[in-house]
């Protein structure tokens, strides 16, 4: 395997050690951060980079981006990743943002920057479901998404109706973006290694973006939250429809209400919020 420079040895250097809490696997596969890089960096592209940890993706992205935004929050990395970076740092085209990547204001960042604008990084595990909503609310203004994620998580991503991982997570992210699952990274690519293989996925932009209106959020949330429930029955009373209601609502749809909520693509889900916005208008 391609090894970076060790995260273990880099850590070491500074007394410091992985941080359990922060969901800390640091990335040691030259390989992989390079194709990562690859992926995440569209020609005069500016890159934001949630975690960038030691620099491991930091540097690869930064021999082919415009400029990259690094974002940690572990304080006690910032300087070391300042350091390991202070010859980009010094010609201007590297920030480091110490700050928390759930709390970032990704359309004011998008705002300012160059485009393309793309988000990337090595999600901690813990952390993925609230970095990967902060990216839906913000489809519009990026160009690109790239990360690297729990291998089930990816497959949960790039699910297709109908399959098992497929789920309100599928519906949400592919409401705003067209997902690939571009490859898998075993475990071992990581320090610490942790306990299951990862994915690297790569989110575009939908030219048309489905709304995530309070309807469709909804229709949604009850449509998986039991999901051996048929739709009959898993939307009874939502948004204050009955059964007849219901019935009414689900033809003008077209929905089959003897179905379950993952045999629905987005498109239905976005009918039915369309049906019951037009039947209360």
């Amino acid at each position: 395997m391609s090894e970076i420079r060790s995260p273990k040895a880099q850590l070491a250097e500074h007394g410091l050690r992985p941080k359990r809490h922060f969901g800390q696997n640091f990335l040691a596969d030259r390989a992989i951060a390079a194709r990562i890089a690859e992926l995440a960096t569209p020609p005069g592209a500016t890159v934001l980079e949630l975690g960038a940890g030691l620099g491991a993706l930091t540097r690869p992205l930064l021999e082919r981006a415009r400029r990259v935004i690094a974002v940690e929050r572990d304080r006690e990395l910032v300087p070391v990743l300042a350091a390991e970076l202070s010859d980009v740092i010094a010609e201007g085209r590297l920030e480091i943002l110490e700050a928390d990547a759930k709390a970032l204001d990704l359309r004011a960042l998008a705002a300012r920057s160059e485009r393309p604008f793309v988000l990337a990084g090595n999600l901690p595990y813990q952390l993925t479901g609230p970095l990967i909503e902060l990216a839906v609310h913000a489809a519009t203004a990026l160009d690109r998404v790239v990360f690297l994620v729990q291998l089930e998580v990816g497959e949960r991503l790039a699910a297709a109706a109908g399959s098992e991982a497929y789920g309100a997570l599928s519906v949400f992210t592919q409401a705003a973006f067209d997902v690939t699952r571009a490859l898998v990274v075993r475990r071992g690519a990581f320090y610490p290694q942790p306990n299951v293989d990862s994915a690297v996925v790569v989110l575009s932009p939908r030219e048309h973006p489905v709304a995530e209106t309070a309807a469709f959020a909804a229709w949604v949330h009850a449509a998986f939250g039991q999901r051996r429930k048929k739709l009959a029955n898993a939307w009874r009373g939502v948004l204050g429809f009955d059964r007849e209601a219901l019935a009414a609502l689900a033809e003008r749809a077209g929905i089959d209400l003897s179905l379950r909520g993952e045999r629905l693509a987005v498109a239905d889900f976005e009918r039915m919020a369309r049906a019951a916005e037009e039947a209360r208008a």
